[in-house]
């Protein structure tokens, strides 16, 4: 059953969407494409087939959570490139008026 130009208009209007004539005909024609491409998708026997999430089995590539001691506020200033008050140094980017 194809969609129709006036089921179209009615998904835009839900969508807020504004088309006009000629949007409404051409997206009409690639629903119906793509509708039709689901039912065929649909229409295959899977019924053995559990569902997956990917289509190769895979693994964890991610390191495991470590717990590690954070650096000291020493440590980190200290590869800083600039301290002024133990606190980073960085350039002025905005002036005060």
């Amino acid at each position: 059953m194809p969609i129709t130009r006036d089921e179209v208009a009615h998904l835009a209007r839900l969508s807020r969407l504004a088309l006009d004539d000629a949007e409404l005909e051409h997206l009409a024609a690639q629903l119906d494409v793509i509708i039709t491409a689901v039912a065929r998708v649909q229409e295959v026997a899977a019924d053995d087939i559990p569902p997956t999430s990917h289509a190769v089995p895979m693994t964890n590539v991610l390191r495991g959570d470590e717990l590690v001691p954070p650096l000291s506020a020493a440590e980190v200033l200290a590869q800083a490139p600039a301290v002024q008050q133990q606190r980073f140094r960085v350039p002025r980017i905005l002036a005060e008026d």
